[in-house]
């Protein structure tokens, strides 16, 4: 039975139809509808997912992500929270949740973070904004723009453009 590999604490909120893949660690986050979360992902407490997202396998998400509504989230895609991690507080004793900050990051709307990406804390991601595979994201990245690397620079922007019947498409542009 799937459930048997599943670990899903009593607090999670969970949207309707949501897709959960085998082994799984869900605890003190909210999971909005349509959302599909592949297997090997742990969201921690204080996270939120937007509907109609996709978290591919072997993904972190930890606390204090925000993600909107209709994100692609790839393989292996890795958040941090803490600019300045350590194991022990000053008096050498193993941290504990007071003696540390969490700083949020955000990512918008429609946006697709590729596999292998890493995302340092306090970081926006726009709205319809693309990172490239195996990027390491330290600043904001613009919405509508593509960017890669390490650190993740702009590669180009995605313009709207508006068509004779008023409808918008979308063209892309170098920078």
């Amino acid at each position: 039975m799937a459930e048997d590999f599943v670990a899903v604490s009593p607090d999670v909120k969970l949207g309707q139809q949501v897709k959960l893949g085998k082994f799984i660690n869900l605890y003190g986050c909210t999971i909005g509808d349509n959302t599909k979360i592949g297997a090997f992902v742990e969201i921690q407490k204080n996270a939120n997912v937007g509907k109609n997202c996709k978290i591919s396998s072997h993904t972190f998400i930890c606390e204090g992500v925000d993600i909107e509504d209709n994100v692609f989230i790839g393989h292996n895609v890795t958040f941090i929270n803490d600019l300045y991690p350590k194991a022990t507080n000053a008096s050498g004793e193993l941290q504990v949740e007071a003696d540390w900050t969490c700083i949020r990051t955000t990512i918008k709307k429609n946006a697709s973070i590729g596999s292998s990406v890493t995302l340092l804390c306090g970081v926006t991601v726009g709205e319809n904004a693309i990172v490239g595979a195996g990027s390491v994201v330290t600043k904001d990245v613009a919405p509508h723009s593509v960017v890669a690397g390490n650190p993740a620079r702009v590669l180009r922007v995605i313009q709207k453009e508006t068509s004779d019947e008023g409808a918008i498409s979308q063209s892309q542009s170098t920078i």
